[in-house]
This record gives C-alpha cells, sequence and structure tokens, in this order.
C-alpha cells in the first residue's frame, strides 16, 4: 500500500527488518514532506526508540535547507529522554554545517552539564571546529584539558582538529607544538599545518614544511601556490605550479588567478589556452580570473568563449559571474553586450550596479550612467565609494560640473559616505578640464588628507588643456616629490611650456630628463585577432608580418594626408628636424595597431585597440579621419576612457 501522492510504502515486506527498511525510507526522502510521513511510521512501528534509527532520521532532518527541517528535528531530539553520544554529535554537526558554531558549543555544554555521556573524538572534534569558526581560544584550551583527560593525546582525528583550532584563533606556536608532539603524522595533518602557516602569511616556514613533507597530495601543492600567490610572489607559484605531476581544476585556477590579479594579463590568457589544450573544464574561479584578465588587456574574443562555453553548460550566471561579464564586456568595449548581460540578471547588488555604471561612464555615455545611478536608488540598493567613483567619473567625462559638485556633496549629506582620495581625484580632473582650475587647486588645499600624484596629475594634465604655465608648475613640484622618476610629468611640463611659447622652460625639461636619466615608459597598443593579443610598441619592428604592417602604415598614411589629416609635430619634443618628427608621430603604436587591423580583419568589421598610455592628439585626429576614410568603427580605450571613433567623429567630442 502507498501513502497518497507521495510513494512511500506503508507496509513493510516480511523479508526485510523494520530498522533496514526504515533506513533506507529515509535515505529515499527527497523534502519534508516525506520526513513527516516517515516519522509516523517510526512513531507507530516504535522505531522512535532506536538511537540508530533516530540519528539516521535527525541527519536527515538537518540535511535539508528548509527551516521546518530543522526545527523538527530540533523538537525531536530534545523529546529524547536520554540521547546518547551518536545523537549528540549528530546534533552538534547539524549546527556546524548550518554556520551556527556558537550554538553548536552550546550544545556541547548542555551534554556536559547532562553527564550521562561522554564525548568521543569525534564529538571532541567538532568542538573543536566550532571554537575555530567563533573564535573561541578560550573554550578551545577547555576542550584542549578534556582532550589530554579523556586520553585522545595521540588521536590524529583531535589533534588535527586542535592544530586548526590554534591556527585560527591566531597562536600559530601552539599549534606548531601540538603538531610536533605527534607520534605519527598523516598527510590530511600536514596538510592543516601547511595551510596554517599560508593563513598566517609565513611561507618561509610553510615551504619548510612543504619540503620535509615525505608525500604531498595536489592539496599541498594548491596550498603552496596560494600561498605565493596571496603574498604577490607569482614566480614562486609559477615554480611551484609547474612541478605538479597532476594537476587539478583548482591548481589551475589558482595560477591564472594569481597571474589576472597581479596584472599579467597575458600570462593568465596563456595559460588558460593551455588549460583547454589539455581538456581541463574550467570552474567558475577560473572564469571570473579569465574574464579579468580580457578585460584587462581588450581580450573581447576570449571573453566570449568563456561566455559561449557557460551558456552552451547552463551553468547559472550569479552575481559574481554576472558582474564579471559585465566588467569583461564594458573594458573590452562591448558595451552592448554589457548591458544585455546586466539586464538579464536576476540580482542586483551595489557591486553589479556600480560596474555598469563605471562602465557606461568610461564609454563616454555619462547622461545613461546617471540615469542607472538614480534607479538603483529607486531599487533601494545603498551607493557605495566605488559607486561614487562611477557617478563622479560620468560627470567628469562629458563635462557635468554641477551635477558633479552636487553629487560629491550628496555623498556624505545624503549616503554617509566619505570621499576618499580617489573622489578628490576625480573632482580635481572634472573641474579643471572644464577651466575651473583655480577651484580645483583650492580643493587640493582643503583635502582633509595629503593629495597624492593622481590629484596632481589630473591638475597637471588641466593646465596642459587651459596653459595655465603657473599652476602646472606648482603641480609639477610637487609630483617631482613624489614620483621624480616618472616620465610623463617632464613631458607634460614641456608641452606645457611649448603652447606658451616658453622655450627656455622646454629646454630646461629636456635638460632635466637627460641629467636625471629619466627613461620614458614607451607607448604600447595591443589588437586581438582570432583571440591572441598582438601588441605593438612605438616604432615596433618586432611583428612576423612587420613588412606587411608597414605597408599598410603607409598607405594608410597616404591617404590621410589626402583627407586633410596634418601631423602635430610640436607634440614631438625631442630635438630633431621636422621630418623626422613626422615620422616619429607615423610609428606611434596605436597606428602600427590599426594598421595591423585594417590588414587582418574583413572590411567594415570593428577594431578595438588598447592602449597602456593616454591617446595623443595627433593619433585622435588620424584615427577619426581613418574611420571616416575606411567606413569602419574603431574602439580605442587609452588610460582614461573609451573612444568610440566612426565617421570622422569621436565619442568624447574632442573632450578627453
Amino acid at each position: 500500500m502507498l501513502l497518497p501522492s507521495h510513494g512511500i510504502p506503508l507496509t513493510i515486506p516480511p523479508f526485510k527488518s523494520l530498522e533496514r527498511k526504515a533506513m533506507e525510507l529515509i535515505q529515499e526522502a527527497t523534502n519534508f514532506d516525506h520526513l513527516l510521513q516517515i516519522h509516523s511510521i517510526l512513531l507507530k512501528t516504535s522505531l522512535d526508540h532506536a538511537h540508530f534509527v533516530l540519528a539516521k532520521f535527525l541527519r536527515r532532518c538537518f540535511s535539508f535547507p528548509s527551516p521546518q527541517s530543522f526545527s523538527h528535528g530540533r523538537s525531536l531530539f530534545d523529546q529524547i529522554d536520554s540521547p546518547d553520544i551518536f545523537l549528540w554529535n549528530t546534533l552538534i554537526r547539524a549546527y556546524l554545517q548550518a554556520q551556527n558554531p556558537s550554538e553548536a558549543l552550546r550544545m556541547f555544554h548542555d551534554m556536559r552539564l547532562r553527564g550521562a555521556v561522554v564525548a568521543d573524538s569525534f564529538t571532541l572534534s567538532l568542538t573543536l571546529q566550532a571554537c575555530a569558526r567563533s573564535n573561541e581560544r578560550r573554550m578551545g584550551e577547555n576542550i584542549h584539558s578534556h582532550v589530554v583527560q579523556l586520553g585522545f593525546i595521540s588521536d590524529l582525528f583531535v589533534q588535527t582538529a586542535l592544530v586548526e583550532m590554534y591556527a585560527k584563533v591566531g597562536d600559530i606556536g601552539v599549534a606548531r607544538r601540538v603538531f610536533d608532539q605527534m607520534p605519527v603524522r598523516d598527510l590530511f595533518l600536514c596538510n592543516v599545518m601547511l595551510a596554517a602557516y599560508v593563513g598566517c602569511s609565513d611561507m618561509q616556514k610553510a615551504r619548510s614544511l612543504f619540503d620535509e613533507m615525505c608525500i604531498r597530495d595536489v592539496c599541498s601543492w594548491n596550498t603552496m601556490i596560494r600561498g605565493y600567490a596571496m603574498g604577490g610572489n607569482v614566480s614562486a607559484a609559477r615554480e611551484i605550479f609547474d612541478k605538479i605531476c597532476e594537476r587539478d581544476v583548482f591548481s589551475w585556477s589558482l595560477m591564472i588567478s594569481a597571474y589576472a590579479q597581479s596584472r599579467q594579463s597575458n600570462e593568465a590568457l596563456k595559460l588558460f589556452h593551455e588549460m583547454q589544450l589539455v581538456n581541463v573544464v574550467p570552474d567558475e574561479v577560473t572564469m571570473v580570473s579569465v574574464l579579468s584578465a580580457c578585460g584587462d588587456t581588450g581580450a573581447l574574443g576570449v571573453g566570449l568563449v568563456i561566455h559561449k562555453f557557460i551558456e552552451r553548460n547552463s551553468i547559472e550566471i550569479d552575481l559574481r559571474l554576472g558582474t564579471s561579464l559585465v566588467d569583461m564586456y564594458s573594458k573590452c568595449g562591448d558595451i552592448d553586450n554589457a548591458l544585455i548581460v546586466f539586464h538579464k540578471l536576476r540580482k542586483r547588488d551595489v557591486l553589479a550596479w556600480s560596474s555598469m555604471i563605471i562602465g557606461l561612464a568610461n564609454h563616454g555615455l555619462g547622461k545613461v550612467a546617471l540615469e542607472f545611478f538614480h534607479k538603483m536608488i529607486e531599487e533601494g540598493i545603498k551607493p557605495n565609494e566605488i559607486t561614487f567613483i562611477g557617478v563622479l567619473s560620468a560627470c567628469n567625462h562629458v563635462g557635468l560640473v554641477n551635477d558633479g559638485r552636487a553629487y560629491f556633496k550628496s555623498m556624505i549629506d545624503a549616503y554617509a559616505v566619505i570621499p576618499r582620495i580617489e573622489h578628490f581625484g576625480c573632482m580635481v580632473d572634472l573641474l579643471g578640464r572644464a577651466g575651473h582650475i583655480e577651484e580645483a587647486r583650492q580643493l587640493i588645499r582643503d583635502m582633509p588628507f595629503e593629495p597624492d600624484a593622481i590629484v596632481w596629475r589630473a591638475l597637471l594634465g588641466a593646465c596642459r588643456i587651459h596653459k595655465n604655465v603657473e599652476i602646472a608648475e606648482e603641480a609639477i613640484a610637487n609630483l617631482l616629490k613624489m614620483e621624480p622618476h616618472v616620465d610623463g610629468h617632464y613631458v607634460l611640463l614641456s608641452n606645457i611650456y611649448a603652447q606658451a611659447n616658453q622655450w627656455n622652460g622646454v629646454a630646461e625639461m629636456r635638460k632635466m630628463i637627460r641629467r636625471k636619466n629619466i627613461q620614458r615608459v614607451p607607448g604600447s597598443s595591443s589588437i586581438e585577432i582570432d583571440n591572441a593579443i598582438h601588441e605593438f610598441l612605438a616604432g615596433d619592428k618586432l611583428h612576423p608580418r612587420c613588412n606587411e604592417i608597414y605597408k599598410m602604415l603607409e598607405e594608410m598614411m597616404d591617404r590621410l594626408k589626402k583627407a586633410g589629416y596634418r601631423p602635430m609635430t610640436s607634440l614631438v619634443l625631442q630635438d630633431i628636424d621636422e621630418q623626422a618628427k613626422e615620422f616619429s608621430l607615423t610609428e606611434h603604436s596605436e597606428k602600427l595597431a590599426i594598421a595591423f587591423g585594417l590588414l587582418t580583419t574583413p572590411a567594415k568589421s570593428t577594431i578595438r585597440i588598447t592602449k597602456n598610455l593616454r591617446v595623443c592628439e595627433d593619433c585622435h585626429s588620424a584615427i577619426k579621419l581613418a574611420s571616416l576614410i575606411y567606413e569602419r568603427k574603431l574602439i580605442v580605450r587609452d588610460r582614461n576612457r573609451f573612444h568610440h571613433f566612426s565617421g570622422g567623429e569621436c565619442s568624447c567630442r574632442d573632450y578627453w
């Protein structure tokens, strides 16, 4: 006979014991209603007094996410007259798995007060884990005393929990003493001690222990990779990675993440390609790291591959993965796909909104970004510091000075967000670009902390735009104290002197550059073709297709000149003749990347370029004309923002 609609047998076949059948029913239960029916069977058959069956039933109650199920299990436990140690362990473990270590410890305390049962090694291990998670050092020390009293001093299971507990409450020295006192140490205990050293960033002792271990598993190797990566020692992490005989997906994810976080994005993408070649399926951590690397380098093709993989394998795009996709598409110049992903997200937190607002701002869609900000507020999401960087950047990129002032003021007044130096930097840039240089300087003087190089660089950039020599000299004086060897400061001031026809100042800057042996950071531009990144430096002759590229560049420059392009040789500060200056401008990295793009991509397709520095006025002018002549959309991401060139115009409207 079956219970209605649930398919649970009411009668027990005679060839099976009651206990065995009850255990099978408990194991097969799929929801709380099933458990209630099974409970009624246990009551009718008196199996509610069989502790072994009860323990199984309670574990099943506690395994369901339903609060009703957990509550029912606890209520049942409270009705048991004399629970044995197995039942107590079941309850303590349930609270530990429910992320409620304090209640797990309270149950242990209640068990001891009753005094009817004695803790076993499983009980002690569970309670030590609860101490570690709730940072209860004193309770942990008390349990350590029980360990000694009850004779578990050599129990591997308990001692491993002790090592982990002491490490997590911050006493790595005691953890090591417990470890050293063990007459026999298994691999799991060694891995726990290894993870403890990594957790407190003591890689020297971690490496010493790692080298002493006779046996290592993939967990041992991965722990070392994670430790070196967390400390920023990517080369040491790679050394460990290369020595692993059998890598799991976590090994690959850790190493790719290490490269992505250290901004070695090309290395991250190369390693991801190797991972694909050996048929290791990426997990969410891998995908998030690769998407970050794609955004950093502008590798849209690889990002699209990851997105297609997610869709093909029906992987849920949760908040973390969705936000990573939004960020990747935005940084790779595909703001339309970023918006599509954003609108498909079922839930959006402040990070998702902020990522979308920053993306829109960087693409010059300032007013749209501000509309999104107001939608976010309407949905009850409180903005944070990152959100306001996007909001102020949106105002900055389209010159909304009054709006920027109002949003900056609202940070404290309306949202209780304390402005950080990044927000002051945005405001200095906004005011300075719009010509309010005195106000920008006063804002720097009124800052509640010392301005950094970014703030002074923003002021210096504004001085270049508005030809303000006096304030530029103040900015450069402060910059040279902080960053005396950064070439860009000298170049900016030289440009300002040149614009003001102060050639003595230009000469002095040149002398200073030579005297201090300042090495200029070379401009580099990258373009992705067939999922491979091609990087060009100014005057680059190293590309395998160098001859074809320069032939295309010559043709491109010839067509540009016929269309009215005139090289801005005043931007070249070297002491060379006009022809040499013109040639120098021709070989700028973004022009080489565009020539390669014209050579390798279909007619009328979009060309995307990523530049490490601010795009210069000469290249900006040339690319506008190129978009018209070749009927191409060219998207260039420089250090500050995106430029969408189309039909001879740029989305920045020459305001950058």
